[in-house]
């Protein structure tokens, strides 16, 4: 079984981003750059379907620039056999990005494509859904547990109301949530492999064509002084007095 699995580079989560002074975009000068957390948990997912004999070629996807570089190295290092970076230095957004995957898709002819199910920088989630409608594959979406079947997989998906079950046929889209595992400390070893793996470079297949352009950036507003109050009425009272009640 063939996985590929889409990675994207994103601000380290933890650090605090700022809009520029201009409005068009945000300073990430100094800024430290990851794997997407939700898509490090797809690829850690893949990697153990490998070690039970379940997949036997792990295939790492990025869309971006030259810099992506150094997190297709990292997916190589954590168990990826092969990385392919399509250079581009177009914007992007989840219906180019889908399309250009399907493009991929349809010439790596994997049998599973396994994804985060959104970006931390955006948390746009739609990329995952839209490739499977571009490809007409099933999908499950918000994975906590996959297993493999014979002609195919069982999800357990996290839902509003609690967790579902579904089957799907391969091939199919699995979209990951936080709780499917904990990614794993990379190794010398696994860093060392990394080097002589593979990382190929491409041009797009597809236009790239964006839909939503973000018009500008703007910090959030300050969080105003908070107010003590003394009992619950004035609690009440408070609040309606935002016009929230």
């Amino acid at each position: 079984m063939r996985i590929l699995i889409p990675i994207k580079r994103v601000v380290d989560p933890y650090a605090k981003v700022r809009a520029l002074p201009s409005g068009e975009g945000l300073d990430t000068a100094g800024l430290k750059f990851e794997i997407n957390p939700f898509d490090e948990i797809a690829l850690e997912e893949a990697v153990r379907m490998k070690e039970r004999g379940e997949a036997t070629e792990l295939i790492a996807i990025t869309i971006g620039g030259s810099e992506c570089e150094e997190q297709l190295r990292k997916s190589l290092a954590i168990g990826a056999d092969k990385a392919i970076l399509v250079e581009t230095t177009s914007a992007l957004d989840p219906s180019a990005v889908s399309t250009e995957l399907a493009a991929w898709a349809k010439e790596l002819q994997p049998d599973l494509i396994l994804m985060g199910k959104q970006g931390t920088e955006n948390d746009e989630n739609q990329t995952g859904q839209r490739l499977a409608a571009k490809l007409d594959w099933p999908q499950a979406t918000f994975a906590s547990k996959i297993e493999k079947l014979a002609s195919g997989f069982q999800v357990t998906r996290e839902t509003d109301l609690g967790e579902e079950v579904v089957e799907v046929a391969q091939p199919a889209v699995i979209t990951v949530d936080l709780r499917l595992n904990e990614p794993r400390y990379i190794a010398l070893p696994g860093i060392i492999k990394a080097r002589s793996k593979p990382l190929e470079r491409a041009t797009p297949k597809t236009a790239l064509t964006v839909k939503v352009k973000t018009r500008s950036y703007a910090n959030p507003p300050a969080r105003g002084a908070g107010i003590r109050v003394n009992s619950v009425d004035e609690l009440v009272a408070a609040i309606a007095a935002k016009g929230v009640l």
